[in-house]
């Protein structure tokens, strides 16, 4: 098989037209929760990838972090979520959901009643935000919340979560489901040992600190299949305030030996220099390949040439593209054919209105305009 950027993969029961991933990306269009036909409008103008990874969606009405994401909870979700899977099939591409729990990196305004977000532990992350309601109900970003620390029944509930939304996304129509284990979300506050104090079978050692993210990927497995399970990790991250730790690479090279012996769809790694946190070290990556012979992605500060570099050398199956998909829904045209890309607006990433969201241009409308 070429291994080349342009190039079909086949994997599992995927067939992927190229080696391309659409990263997700939390566009925060959705007051009710519930997709729309602009949302999968939205992704049908980006199936040119041979993967789209959804934005993450909310596994339960206590996961999220930010107001107007979408969930994967109820039945008008799935839905909504239908007409999304529907038109990107329609396009010839393959989608995953990315499915989200932000643990304590939330505010009293994204819970029920108000209530306290739950984490790993109650250490709260001060210097961190929320995007919900400040004192006087306006909208923005506000800090996070203290946290309540999830009780070791509640834990195995949370698991239960994350297989319910994976039923409900294989229903929606989707290919299957990537578990947010990455950017200081609730899986990986499991992770690091100066977040995770527990004194039960949920903390101290790397296996035990590591039990939620496993739990939740077999049960995920049980639900619809494990071709149909990922997962994304960002090793060496820091954000979320998430500090490094003496095991860190004893604890990916456990997690890869797990995953490996599971044999889920993918790993996708996140590589945080581009979200200004920390960069992956040096061989790392190539590290990670020996322990994982699954498929691998890779995401964070790529371009047409590294990507071609790290697929070639066979150290990524798969290049994901984050925020330069927002702008360039034609974003494999433009690699292909060292097109110019446009570059992204922030100020128009979250948010209800549809201005940064539907209206972005080919490159071909670009010059025929």
């Amino acid at each position: 098989m070429t291994k080349d950027l342009f190039a079909p993969l086949s994997f599992g029961a995927l067939n992927l037209k190229n080696r391309i991933a659409m990263a997700p990306m939390t566009r925060a269009r959705n007051a009710d929760g519930i997709p729309k036909e602009f949302n999968a409008t939205y992704y049908a103008q980006r199936a040119d990838a041979g993967l789209i990874i959804t934005e993450g969606t909310a596994i339960s009405d206590t996961a999220m972090g930010v107001l107007y994401i979408p969930g994967l909870y109820t039945p008008q979700q799935v839905a909504g979520w239908k007409k999304v899977t529907d038109a990107v099939h329609a396009e010839g591409s393959t989608i995953f959901t990315q499915l989200w729990h932000v643990g304590r990196v939330s505010h009293t305004s994204n819970q029920p009643k108000g209530q306290a977000p739950v984490g790993a532990s109650d250490l709260r992350a001060a210097n961190s935000f929320a995007w919900g309601y400040d004192a006087e109900g306006k909208e923005g970003f506000v800090p996070a919340s203290q946290p309540r620390a999830l009780a070791t029944e509640e834990v195995s509930a949370v698991v239960q979560d994350f297989a319910h939304a994976a039923k409900n996304a294989v229903a929606a129509g989707f290919d299957g489901v990537e578990l947010h284990g990455a950017n200081g979300y609730l899986i990986e506050q499991f992770l690091n040992p100066h977040i995770n104090n527990r004194s039960d079978q949920y903390g101290g050692s790397v296996a035990n600190r590591s039990r939620f993210l496993l739990e939740a990927i077999d049960a995920s497995i049980a639900a619809i299949g494990a071709d149909k399970v990922a997962i994304r990790l960002t090793p060496y991250g820091g954000l979320h305030e998430l500090p490094h730790y003496e095991e860190i690479e004893e604890t990916y090279q456990y997690l890869a030996t797990e995953l490996s012996r599971r044999n889920i769809a993918y790993i996708h790694i996140m590589d945080q220099q581009s979200r200004g946190s920390f960069a992956l070290p040096d061989g790392f990556l190539e590290r990670f390949r020996s322990w994982y012979d699954g498929v691998l992605i890779l995401a964070g500060g790529m371009d047409r040439e590294k990507a071609t570099a790290l697929i070639e050398a066979g150290t990524i199956d798969i290049a994901a593209f984050g925020e330069v998909y927002i702008a360039n829904p034609d974003l494999v045209d433009r690699l292909r054919n060292n097109w110019p890309v446009t570059p992204p607006n922030r100020a128009l990433h979250y948010g209800l209105g549809m201005e940064g969201y539907l209206d972005w241009k080919t490159y071909q409308e670009q010059i025929n305009h």
